[in-house]
């Protein structure tokens, strides 16, 4: 499954790094400031400091690499949460630059106004970058000089623009904006005359071209549907876009390519055939265009391949036929011979390696973390990307020959922490299905001991938990838990029959390929069996819902915006072709008794557990009256329940003292219900 392809999907698809490390939940108490109280910090038996929610507010998230045209340097962001006492915290994004050798970091842009999307000018004169600062919510591309100084705003564009491309030539830049609404709407919302009538009046995005020196633009793109990804071939006379039916999340999965010749608007197809095309990416002389799509266009589980087509127009070639995980963005070599791209891989993410000619592919990274490529230098001899271990979060990396070597260094004090060991485990489920999973040991792990032990599966069901830093199995582990995260059949990264071996039954072999590995982890003397625990988010909210109704052998579960009714959920969501892909490719009102067997809600009179439900307020994923229900019913039939609503949040938490309190939530909850002690945690939530 094609990470980009479901781009929109993402918080039901995949519990993603950033959020394992920055997990939220409501309002934090007054206590929740960024000061230590008069207690001894914990540390471990080596003397290190132990990892509290606290310190996760201080991971810088690093990403966006761009390198310069000399190939000397590289932009890219880094987003940072500023913790004032008494005042709202938020995460700001700024552009830095680093030299390609690895050599000190220099920041471009300061203030409490982010900076984005950095792109060097094609001339190497210029860095240019997305900012809201002059009107708040309202982003321009602005420019900076190539060796620093004050930023200017280029673009006056009504509304902002979400993305922008230099041409060729510089002189130009490529916009995508999303339409604004006439005048006398925004008179008539001024007034709160703003009816919504749903599945009408959507805006679209679309493509502009702005004049750099005249200050003018030209609208590019009309219609009903939305673009987005536009590249400029390399003469600058054409470009291509992907478009979708709408920007709802149910029409991700329905995206074709398109080239336009910008002289004179002229637009066609780049292929014409049943399935999705995406992320279409120009060859360096221009005669060819690789792109990633599927065969299948229904929204559900599916492979992503590599193509190649003549930019001329012609059938294209399947390059990754007879490979069985879905391709990334593709990354051309300097001299078009090859095209580089990531994908998940079992517990990692790994740089393949495609020859043109051939189709041969060969893995080119075996990290066992989070290998991504963003690109390579115009000489070709250096690649660009992000790399993230279990025990470090993500920083940039750079590959030159054979020496790979991190370039920035903006979480290096995380090694004054003693940090867990996390490794891949591997069991048989009940039917003999080969499972793996990640075992998070407890900080100062000893063998032989026997730990609280917490169950935490991923969400999706089409993701994966990977070899990444995750931020909350960390602190779990520096209050003495063992945590668990399985690759139960329906995960990416093992092929497209396992990514598809939940069809029909949910709750059925990824249940039991879940606890098949707790009794593995008992079996290996890891897991205490009187202190189980489980906890997950979106599908994995949905697994500990599931759990909490078939068996009473955890001592407390933590559900969070899972789904607990998959009938009444398939016409809350945003996502009906995915959902009902997984239910016999059928409505709920045409498969009633499939739905409701598979919802935990049939078998809530089971449930015997203390629960902890979390839940955020406006989330159009799982919406809040999936939890609303299983709540209510804990709460009539005197269960040990709470219901933990975090205002303002949509299923992935975005607000920095949710995502903090969120963590000390879980440490809290275990601890209590597995007769653990809280060890960085402060007293009084």
């Amino acid at each position: 499954m094609n990470p980009k392809r479901f781009s929109i999907m993402l918080a039901l698809l995949v519990w993603l790094a950033v959020s394992a490390t920055f997990a939220g939940a409501q309002p934090a108490p007054a206590d929740s400031q960024p000061v230590r109280n008069d207690a001894p910090e914990p540390r471990a038996k080596d003397g290190r400091k132990l990892l509290a929610a606290l310190d996760l507010m201080k991971i810088a998230v690093v990403g966006n690499p761009r390198i310069s045209q000399d190939g000397t340097r590289v932009a890219y962001t880094v987003t940072e949460t500023k913790m004032e006492k008494d005042k709202e915290w938020k995460n700001v994004t700024q552009v830095w630059v680093v030299p390609i050798s690895g050599a000190k970091s220099q920041q471009y842009t300061r203030g409490d106004k982010s900076a984005s999307a950095p792109e060097w000018s094609p001339d190497g004169t210029m860095l240019a970058f997305l900012s809201d600062r002059e009107k708040d919510g309202e982003r321009q591309v602005w420019m900076i000089r190539a060796d620093g100084g004050e930023g200017w705003a280029v673009t006056t564009h009504k509304g902002g623009v979400s993305g922008f491309r230099f041409s060729p030539d510089g002189k130009q830049l490529l916009l995508s904006a999303t339409d604004q609404p006439p005048k006398d709407e925004e008179d008539r919302k001024k007034v709160k005359d703003d009816t919504i009538v749903i599945d009408h009046d959507i805006k679209m995005t679309h493509l502009w071209i702005w004049n750099i020196e005249k200050k003018d633009e030209k609208r590019l793109t009309e219609g009903n549907l939305t673009v987005s990804d536009p590249q400029w071939s390399p003469d600058g006379t054409r470009i291509t876009y992907t478009t979708r039916p709408s920007p709802k999340a149910d029409d991700g999965s329905f995206s074709d390519v398109w080239i336009m010749t910008v002289a004179g608007g002229q637009k066609k197809k780049l292929e014409e055939s049943p399935g999705s095309s995406d992320t279409a990416r120009w060859s360096p002389d221009g005669k060819w265009i690789a792109y990633t799509g599927s065969p299948d266009n229904g929204g559900g589980v599916s492979t992503t391949y590599l193509y190649l087509v003549p930019s001329t127009g012609g059938a294209p070639k399947q390059l990754t036929a007879k490979f069985d995980l879905s391709v990334g963005t593709p990354v051309w070599t300097p001299d078009g011979r090859a095209i580089y791209f990531s994908t998940n891989v079992l517990e990692a993410i790994e740089v393949y390696r495609c020859d043109v000619a051939t189709g041969a592919i060969g893995q080119v990274t075996h990290h066992g973390g989070s290998t991504g490529i963003s690109e390579i230098s115009r000489d070709g001899k250096t690649i660009v990307g992000t790399m993230s271990s279990a025990r470090k979060p993500a920083e940039l990396y750079s590959t030159k020959g054979d020496v790979t070597q991190n370039i920035t260094h903006h979480n290096s004090w995380v090694y004054d922490y003693s940090l867990a060991n996390t490794e891949v485990v591997k069991w048989k489920s009940k039917d003999g299905t080969e499972v793996e999973g990640l075992l998070t040991k407890p900080s100062g792990y000893e063998v032989g001991r026997k730990y609280p032990f917490l169950l935490n599966p991923h969400g999706g069901p089409t993701g994966a938990s990977l070899n990444n830093f995750n931020g909350t199995a960390q602190v779990l582990a520096a209050n003495g838990f063992a945590v668990l995260q399985p690759n139960f059949r329906g995960s990416t990264g093992k092929g497209l029959a396992f990514a598809q071996g939940n069809k029909n039954t949910w709750g059925k072999g990824d249940y039991e390929d879940c606890m098949t590995g707790v009794d593995a982890m008992i079996a290996k003397g890891i897991a205490d069996s009187d202190r189980l625990g489980a906890f997950g988010w979106s599908y994995g909210g949905y697994m500990t819902f599931w759990i909490l109704t078939q068996t009473d052998r955890f001592k407390a579960v933590s559900p969070g915006a899972g789904l607990s009714n998959i009938y009444s959920m398939y016409s809350q969501n945003d996502i009906q072709r995915y959902l009902r892909w997984f239910y016999s490719d059928k409505s709920p009102w045409e498969a009633q008794e499939l739905y409701w067997d598979r919802s935990p809600m049939k078998y809530i009179k089971n449930v015997k557990t203390p629960t902890m439900i979390m839940h955020g307020q406006v989330d159009t994923r799982v919406p809040i009256a999936q939890a609303q229900e299983f709540y209510m019913a804990l709460k009539e039939m005197n269960v040990p329940v709470e219901f933990v609503v975090y205002p303002r949040e949509n299923h992935g938490f975005t607000e920095p003292r949710h995502q903090m309190d969120r963590v000390r939530r879980y440490v809290k909850f275990f601890a209590k219900y597995l007769k653990a002690p809280v060890v960085t945690e402060p007293a009084g939530q």
